[in-house]
């Protein structure tokens, strides 16, 4: 299962992703004690000085450090200015959890099918694999390839009371939003890393 190691970004992505912060599966509420440490953070801040080969990634990273502590407005704001598939990725988030769930799925056809999906889903299937299911969780410990769409209706049955599935899908977000960040990260600096 994907590990996710902070300690190779820079000092100020540290201490904003630091802790066990779970994803909300819905707006959340603005973590405001983060909110002076955000509007700190620029690109170049987010990679510590080192030279930026994708801008666009650099700046998803900053969409994503605002979505971790549920300043959905901040983080659409960037998304939604970046015209690349993993720009739509982070738009598609925001919109789950806003909740707009049709208008999540448009932007999740957007995305296709996305380089960190294979990871996501084999990482998901582990996690889940440990936990109860329920019929509209199942998919979750069973796939054998990420279906963003059925994330996206599980989030809407665990809203509507038709899940009790919550904690398994608020640490699949958490996973999908750290490899995803990770991602964007590497791919801002064009490093390979993991």
């Amino acid at each position: 299962m994907f590990s996710f190691g902070v300690e190779q970004y820079s000092p100020e992505v540290i201490q904003i992703v630091a802790g066990e912060r779970l994803c909300d599966l819905g707006p959340g509420r603005a973590n405001q004690a983060m909110a002076d440490d955000l509007a700190a953070v620029d690109v170049d801040l987010i990679l510590s000085g080192d030279a930026i080969v994708d801008r666009d990634m650099a700046r998803c990273c900053l969409s994503a450090l605002w979505l971790l502590h549920d300043f959905l407005d901040e983080s659409h704001t960037i998304s939604q200015e970046i015209l690349s598939t993993t720009g739509s990725y982070w738009h598609g988030i925001m919109h789950r959890r806003e909740p707009d769930y049709s208008n999540a799925k448009y932007w999740f056809r957007r995305v296709g099918d996305h380089p960190i999906f294979p990871d996501l889903c084999a990482s998901t299937r582990e996690l889940a694999s440990g936990q109860a299911t329920d019929a509209d969780s199942e998919f979750l410990a069973t796939q054998s390839s990420w279906d963003p769409y059925a994330f996206v209706d599980l989030c809407q049955a665990i809203a509507a009371g038709r899940s009790g599935a919550e904690s398994l899908a608020r640490q699949t977000a958490r996973l999908e939003w750290e490899l995803l960040f990770d991602f964007c990260y590497r791919k801002a600096l064009n490093s390979n890393g993991r």
